[in-house]
């Protein structure tokens, strides 16, 4: 349904049952899947690919051009999920060459004013509080958690089911199942809670819990600890997640509460 008051260019492709609000603005070479509710005043550009039963607040602006002055017009895309909230202001940009679009998974809630710069992946079940920032090139899993106001600096990653407290500057990588906090951004525990919610019994929680201690609270460097992690600890999917985090990081792990 839309609104007489919102424009649509012709070379949109809009699905049945989507809802257009008055003033919103739909460009060309656009895709938004069935079901999904556009609010006034939202702005979705070129190389939109927006999923199903989405919700956009109003004044959001989806796949603007890249802020990188390197982009040069690049035919590239910004999608989004289906069942994702982009809550009001929220900005996501389009990809560049380097990976040809931004991505936000299924199941996600963008709370208002976060952004969500060019190259971004964000995996599913994934929660931004407001004014949560990412910067270029970053790798978010799948539910991970970012409270308000946490920066996440370009080409970091952060690992599944991780949670970063409120206000946190993330220079560093964040290995999956922990949380961070603290300035610099550090290994405060693992995420027990949210794993709880998430089905994993004591057992697994435990075992991660011991891969942690392993890494972060005794006096190995990272190498050492990965070797002893590996040789000693029972081989599952959640050790063999945290040892390849590791091994890929391209920015370096944050350190733990007694390494800082």
């Amino acid at each position: 349904m839309n609104q007489p008051l919102a424009y649509v260019h012709p070379g949109a492709k809009i699905a049945k049952n989507v809802v257009i609000e008055p003033f919103a603005n739909i460009e060309n070479n656009v895709v938004i899947g069935e079901g999904t509710w556009i609010g006034s005043n939202v702005t979705i550009m070129e190389g939109a690919r927006i999923g199903k039963n989405c919700s956009i607040f109003p004044g959001s602006v989806i796949a603007a051009v890249p802020q990188d002055l390197k982009f040069d017009g690049e035919d590239t895309t910004a999608e989004i999920g289906d069942n994702t909230t982009i809550r009001e202001c929220v900005t996501i940009n389009r990809g560049t060459t380097s990976r040809m679009k931004t991505k936000i998974g299924s199941n996600c809630l963008i709370m208002a004013y976060s952004h969500i710069a060019h190259d971004c992946f964000v995996g599913d079940y994934c929660i931004f509080s407001n004014n949560s920032t990412l910067a270029g090139h970053i790798n978010i899993g799948d539910h991970v958690i970012l409270a308000g106001m946490t920066a996440v600096h370009q080409f970091c990653s952060i690992g599944n089911h991780a949670f970063v407290a409120g206000g946190s500057l993330v220079r560093k990588d964040v290995p999956p199942f922990v949380k961070a906090a603290r300035e610099p951004i550090s290994y405060v525990g693992i995420n027990s809670v949210g794993l709880r919610r998430r089905g994993f019994d004591s057992d697994k929680i435990r075992q991660i819990q011991n891969i942690y201690r392993i890494l972060y609270q005794k006096s190995y460097n990272n190498t050492q600890a990965t070797v002893i992690i590996e040789a000693e600890m029972e081989a599952t999917p959640e050790r063999d997640e945290i040892l390849q985090f590791i091994k890929d990081s391209q920015r370096g792990i944050m350190k733990g509460y007694f390494k800082n």
